[in-house]
């Protein structure tokens, strides 16, 4: 029960990025740009704090550490600059969605034996963003917002990638996030200062330190104690919730078009993760 309980509190902690950016953007209006920086420097601050309590290791630095920063930095600018015209739950989706494609790509491209039922949901999958991206329509997603999040999902599956071997995961995290903080820090100059405001920052703050930071260090205590399908199925809950919170606390509406899409990407996902007994 108490590992279901931490689990399930990770998952609202991940979809609560989505809304917690979006409100940040959105409703108080803070600029994206802002709102990364200081996302990304709470988020430093709780992970080197986390690995100082813990008391055994350090922080980890290396070649693949800074490609690990690089991609970080490139998640975090693109996922609070879609927030300005996505929705919290259909920003989560595309994030999610993109990154599993991406990484059944490469496990195609590193020539891991890919079993049926992965090709066939994987397929189910891209059908599944291909109709939620289609360009047409009243219900079709912002371009530049869905552009920005597919980059997103991009940088966070080469994150997860180069992120695969390290031998200790709060520590190499924390060395990301802390490396990744100079690259996301210089975005302030360009950044419009003037839409600073106190919920914006809180946002912010929170969305780094809490959701994030303490969304991780919760994560890999939890993985050791899952099943690989076990840990990939409880993050398809991801972005279910994000859309339920955008419904309850952004007001957000559901169209017939994000419906068949999330139910043909999660159930795609799904598919791909079933294994024959």
């Amino acid at each position: 029960m108490q590992l279901f309980l931490l689990v399930t509190l990770t998952m609202i902690a991940f979809a609560s990025n989505s809304i917690l950016n979006r409100i940040g953007v959105a409703t108080y209006g803070m600029d994206p740009l802002a709102f990364a920086v200081i996302r990304t420097a709470a988020g430093a601050a709780m992970l080197f704090a986390l690995v100082q309590l813990r008391g055994q290791g350090g922080l980890l630095f290396g070649r693949r550490t800074v490609a690990g920063a690089a991609a970080l930095a490139i998640y975090m600018i693109g996922f609070s600059w879609s927030y300005l015209t996505l929705g919290a739950g259909l920003g989560a989706l595309i994030l999610f969605g993109v990154l599993q494609v991406v990484m059944f790509g490469w496990a195609v491209i590193e020539g891991q034996a890919v079993p049926p039922l992965k090709w066939i949901g994987g397929s189910i999958a891209m059908i599944g963003l291909a109709v939620l991206l289609w360009p047409s329509g009243a219900s079709a997603p912002p371009i530049a917002g869905a552009l920005a999040m597919l980059i997103a999902g991009v940088a966070w599956a080469a994150y997860t990638l180069l992120g695969r071997a390290a031998p200790d995961a709060l520590g190499a995290t924390a060395g990301n996030f802390i490396l990744c903080l100079p690259m996301v820090a210089v975005l302030i100059l360009p950044a419009d200062l003037g839409t600073l405001s106190i919920a914006g920052i809180i946002a912010a703050i929170i969305a780094g330190a809490i959701t994030s930071g303490l969304g991780y260090a919760l994560w890999y205590r939890c993985l050791p104690q899952l099943a690989t399908v076990t840990a990939s199925l409880a993050q398809l809950t991801v972005p279910v919730i994000a859309v339920a919170g955008g419904v309850v606390f952004l007001g957000e509406g559901l169209t017939w078009r994000f419906v068949i899409a999330g139910a043909l990407v999660l159930g795609g996902i799904g598919v791909s993760l079933f294994k024959r007994t």
